[in-house]
């Protein structure tokens, strides 16, 4: 427990670092190409986020369904698994860079699919100019991702969680330089040339490419020499390819769905909160998430996949039970200080108070799923660490179904102020659904999950989280509220964010000494170990 101790906090302190540079650079992003109502910022977005959704479906969900668990076998074998990584990664270079070649090439196509129908000429054109220098970043993502899960595969977990720092690092440079050079509040379309493209996309992509040149220069420390090598029979691949099959189908539906909204909410592009304010909004939610979750959940499953291979599935409950209780209990804390912070928390993203007001429902939204995507995360992986894809394939299809249900529902019955809000809780809501039909599939699979412990201490958690809550709010209260100082301006924002967010983490621990939660001692006990180590 310790070793997992110390790898979640090395996890867990990049990626807090990555996620406040990251904040910092789309505070500076937004600073020049807007948010709220922002058509330049719709339409770069959309381009910027086509090499992640792209990624997402030829690459993400199949390294981590089947990469991590392939690569702890193939650790066992004597030469330390050097020829199948070998063969796997010249074999991923390859696709990489032909699907790169082509989505680049599709660029129009892309554009034209995702952008609704009442934008301008001009912002389809611009849109599609982005799209020309993002649509790279793709291969550079997938090396990222390939290099960063064989690390974690061999319990290297650092690296992957710090690269991107580099990546914030060196966009802030490029969009400063951006505002130097061409000056601030370029949200008219008109006003873009094709030098203030390639400086803002070119510097996206450039952030994403030494992101992955990070993780290169630390394979050293896994002993591994990899060379090109195109002999891929006889490694498992053919098994690998029907595992991946699902996830690659289960991740096209969520990408389906992820399209639907884009297309709907753009709808409302210029005229109130549309794809800009919902990404930004969504940054906000993954922080908690990036920083605890996957700071917890990504040693658990390396350990979970070793106890699955060993057929100890009492181990593998462990593993369960352990992971959802520590990750819930600072999601929780987490969840309900953004709730009370949500106009301060999204004042940092856009350049007015009335726009944070106005945008403030859409993290509200999101934020009722953050708990449910929490212990999805923990289910899922259990279920890969078992080599089982295709379970998760057809939870994931009801999901998607109902984000995409509600989305239309959202776009039919609210105005447009209201749409981004009413689509992001309908996902919120698709993904607790989710999670009561993937815990069922999984108790069945294992023959119990330790469901009625885990659920207690997550109801202990929001129990505690009620008192915390309303001392947030008398906080805020007194600050002013929507009118006082923390809705002021971008930084006070941010100040008046981890103010609340203080005042709701201490009442939140005096809460839980009081009710004596079990669980508050393998957490005082990490955080005590490091701090030791300190």
């Amino acid at each position: 427990m310790s070793g997992l101790g110390r790898a979640s906090v090395v996890l867990g302190a990049g990626t807090l670092v990555s996620r406040i540079t990251g904040l910092i650079r789309s505070i500076v992003l937004v600073g020049v190409i807007g948010s709220q109502a922002s058509r330049v910022g719709d339409a770069f977005m959309i381009a910027n986020q086509l090499p992640n959704s792209i990624y997402a479906i030829i690459s993400a969900g199949v390294l981590t369904a089947v990469i991590v668990p392939q690569i702890v076998r193939e650790s066992a074998r004597e030469d330390g698994g050097r020829r199948f990584l070998s063969a796997l990664f010249t074999a991923s270079t390859v696709m990489l860079v032909v699907v790169t070649l082509i989505a680049t090439l599709c660029a129009p196509l892309l554009i034209s699919v995702i952008a609704s129908s009442t934008w301008t000429p001009e912002q389809h054109a611009l849109a599609t100019a982005f799209a020309y220098w993002c649509l790279p970043q793709l291969l550079f993502y997938g090396l990222y991702a390939l290099l960063g899960e064989a690390l974690n595969a061999r319990r290297i977990f650092g690296p992957f969680t710090w690269a991107p720092v580099v990546n914030n690092i060196v966009s802030i440079v490029g969009f400063v330089a951006l505002m130097v050079v061409f000056g601030t509040d370029l949200t008219d379309v008109s006003q873009w040339t094709p030098e203030m493209i390639a400086l803002l996309g070119g510097t996206a992509t450039a952030g994403i490419a030494l992101q992955a040149l990070v993780l290169v220069l630390f394979w050293r420390r896994t002993g591994l020499r990899i060379r090109p090598d195109f002999h891929w029979r006889g490694l498992g691949f053919r098994m690998m390819a029907r595992l991946a099959g699902w996830t690659a189908l289960m991740v096209i539906v969520s990408e389906i769905a992820g399209l639907v909204q884009t297309r709907l909410v753009t709808e409302a592009s210029g005229t109130g909160s549309s794809v800009a304010v919902m990404q930004n909004a969504w940054l906000v939610l993954m922080l908690p998430y990036s920083v605890i979750v996957l700071s917890i959940g990504t040693p658990y499953f390396t350990q979970l996949s070793e106890h699955a291979s060993r057929g100890d599935t009492a181990a593998v409950r462990g593993d369960i039970l352990g992971s959802i209780r520590l990750m819930g209990l600072f999601v929780v804390a987490a969840a309900v200080a953004l709730v009370v912070a949500a106009v301060p928390a999204t004042r940092v993203f856009v350049n007015s108070t009335g726009d944070a007001v106005g945008a403030a429902p859409v993290l509200l939204a999101y934020l009722v799923g953050l708990v449910p995507l929490g212990v999805i995360f923990i289910i899922q992986r259990t279920f890969y660490a078992y080599d089982d894809t295709r379970t998760p394939f057809l939870f994931t299809v009801l999901q998607g179904a109902l984000v995409v249900g509600t989305a239309w529902i959202a776009s039919a019955t609210l105005p447009p102020e209201h749409l981004a809000a009413g689509i992001a809780l309908g996902q919120s809501l698709a993904s607790l659904t989710q999670l009561v039909v993937a815990a069922l599939l999984l108790h069945r699979r294992i023959g119990g999950i330790h469901a009625a412990q885990w659920l207690v201490s997550l109801g202990r958690y929001v129990l505690a989280a009620i008192p915390a809550a309303i001392v947030g709010w008398l906080v805020y209260t007194w600050s002013g509220g929507d009118a006082g100082w923390m809705a002021a301006e971008k930084i006070n924002g941010a100040a008046g964010a981890a103010v609340i967010g203080a005042a709701v983490g201490v009442v939140y621990l005096g809460a839980l000494l009081a009710l004596r939660a079990p669980e508050l001692g393998p957490a005082i006990a990490v955080v005590r170990r490091v701090l030791l180590r300190r």
